[in-house]
């Protein structure tokens, strides 16, 4: 058990070669090997709330301007969870947000998932 305890410990340095491998090795599009990313996100309770953020989305508003309108959360900050590291998150919510590539609010890239929480739309603005 000590050798994966350790192994956890070093995760959250960042500084992991073995991670810094599989992002070389990746090929074009690939994003595996981050061990933390900055993550914000829109929860709706309702799949209807949750479409009409998207709709806002699709027609350019911003990320961080969706988020403030839409999202049931406390986090008030545009949505903004800050950076999460891998384990610290939703197993589901985490699944979809460590596959996500990384982009800005003017020009989000995004991707749907439900939790216990609620429906949430993800972005990654960074990776480590």
């Amino acid at each position: 058990m000590a050798p994966k305890n350790n192994a956890k410990a070093a995760k959250g340095k960042g500084k992991d070669s073995s991670a810094d491998d599989a992002k070389g090795k990746g090929g074009k599009g690939a994003v595996k090997g981050a061990q933390s990313i900055n993550v914000r996100h829109i929860l709706c309770e309702k799949h209807a709330k949750k479409e009409e953020a998207l709709e806002k989305l699709r027609n350019g508003t911003k990320f961080d301007e969706v988020a403030r309108e839409f999202s049931e959360d406390k986090a008030r900050q545009g949505g903004s969870l800050g950076w999460k590291t891998k384990g610290g998150l939703d197993p589901a919510f985490e699944a979809v947000a460590f596959e996500l590539e990384t982009s800005t609010t003017g020009n989000p890239k995004y991707a749907e998932v439900k939790t216990g929480f609620g429906y949430h739309i993800i972005m990654v603005e960074g990776r480590k």
